[in-house]
């Protein structure tokens, strides 16, 4: 996690630009489509190959956004092969990541996809700290014991990635407070944050519940 307070880094504040943009129709399991403009990009301070999914009018919410009106809807969504992927409950991740796309598309706005397995650890770790969840610790202190932070996500790419399609202003659509702190201190001005939606099951509670005590996510658990 970027501490907010330190003064942007070169990397930090220079720009990115678009490297392909590219059409892509994406389908669902339970059935709903949409098409996304997908973009790739030169010049990301972490070179990692991040790509953002332009989703129903978003050039109109750009428009939008440059005479006053409201910003575009825009989720930062980090890489989560066992939820996104493989339908994995142990988390909220692919069911967020559905729920976005449906909210964007109608919207007009961005998806982040973000190669930040595992909170930022990669996805070894992350089943590394699987395991040490199945012996008793939560999400964070299973990061802590395997010599982690409890998040080491950075959202500079992020910042530069927005920056590059014009969305210098956004509606973020998350729970999570550090995305909009880092946001902001790159350079994206966050209008509103927007809360997603309520993921629980009975495999992922304790997961959910982490994250509302240790990280302040708007998250409303229903009481046991």
């Amino acid at each position: 996690m970027t501490d907010i307070a330190e003064p942007l880094t070169a990397a930090a504040s220079a720009s990115a630009s678009i490297r392909t943009a590219v059409q892509v129709p994406l389908r669902f399991a339970d059935g709903f489509t949409t098409d996304a403009d997908v973009h790739t990009f030169d010049g990301l301070a972490d070179f990692k190959e991040h790509l953002l999914l332009g989703l129903g009018d978003w050039r109109g919410a750009l428009e939008r956004m440059q005479r006053g009106g409201a910003a575009p809807l825009v989720r930062p969504h980090s890489e989560c092969l066992t939820g996104d992927v493989f339908g994995s409950l142990r988390c909220d991740c692919g069911p967020q990541l559905r729920e976005a796309v449906e909210r964007i598309a109608a919207d007009g706005g961005f998806l982040l996809y973000l190669r930040q397995e595992g909170r930022g650890i990669g996805l070894y770790a992350k089943l590394d700290a699987y395991a040490l969840q199945d012996a008793g610790l939560d999400t964070y202190e299973a990061n802590r014991a395997l010599g982690h932070a409890d998040d080491e996500r950075d959202y500079t790419a992020a910042a530069q990635m927005l920056r590059a399609v014009g969305a210098e202003r956004i509606r973020l659509l998350s729970n999570n407070a550090d995305k909009a702190l880092q946001l902001a201190a790159h350079g994206v001005e966050v209008d509103e944050r927007v809360r997603t939606g309520v993921h629980v099951s009975r495999a992922n509670a304790r997961y959910l519940a982490a994250k509302r005590d240790h990280t302040a996510h708007t998250i409303e658990l229903p009481a046991a």
